[in-house]
């Protein structure tokens, strides 16, 4: 076993004994597909939340989405999200001749599976904020790949905005029906019925 290996699996266990990392698999199995995973987005948690929530096989070739100018900020965090998560990094500055989904398209061009929040930025709303368009266009651009809605729940409460240090509080990650774009959809009503979808999967309150 690689060092990175061991790392990405202690840092399973760590996740799972802070948060329990159930994933709660309703609408789909837990099958070595090509997906795209999209969820609420509340805390710095939720990739590594989802990620340790999936069986081994399907971490090996799922890719969480983050941030080039904070995960590249140190040579550890460089090494974490790329050798252990195997992140796809994104700019949140670029200049106007940039694509933003073109590090996202080339992942999936070659077979991986992603993990992205619609939403674009963290919030603690309890509800999300309208999703931005680029699910839709990878949804236009990969008709093959499976879209699978997710809802993290009590992550936000384990690591709000702002904090640093986790909380152990039970945490779980409920994955929904696939999604498919509609032949002639409209964006707008596609990424509503997508943020619907996740919305869905929120626990009933008793």
């Amino acid at each position: 076993m690689s060092l990175a290996e061991a790392m990405g699996l202690l840092l399973t266990l760590i996740a799972r004994f802070i948060t329990g990392a159930q994933g709660h698999w309703k609408g789909c199995p837990p099958k070595a597909e090509q997906r795209i995973y999209f969820a609420n987005h509340q805390s710095h948690l939720d990739w590594v939340l989802i990620w340790a929530a999936l069986p081994r096989d399907l971490r090996a070739s799922t890719r969480p989405i983050a941030a080039r100018d904070y995960w590249t900020s140190s040579r550890f965090k460089q090494w974490l999200t790329t050798e252990v998560f195997h992140a796809v990094y994104v700019s949140r500055q670029r200049t106007d001749d940039q694509d933003p989904l073109e590090p996202l398209v080339e992942a999936l061009g070659h077979g991986d599976s992603l993990v992205i929040f619609p939403e674009g930025t963290r919030s603690n709303a309890a509800e999300p904020r309208p999703f931005k368009s680029g699910l839709y266009h990878l949804a236009e651009q990969f008709p093959g790949v499976q879209l699978i809605p997710a809802w993290i729940d009590n992550v936000q409460r384990v690591m709000p905005k702002g904090e640093v240090v986790p909380v152990p509080i039970l945490c779980t990650v409920t994955f929904g029906a696939p999604l498919q774009l509609q032949p002639g959809e409209d964006k707008r009503d596609f990424l509503a019925r997508a943020r619907q979808a996740v919305l869905e999967l929120r626990p009933v309150v008793v």
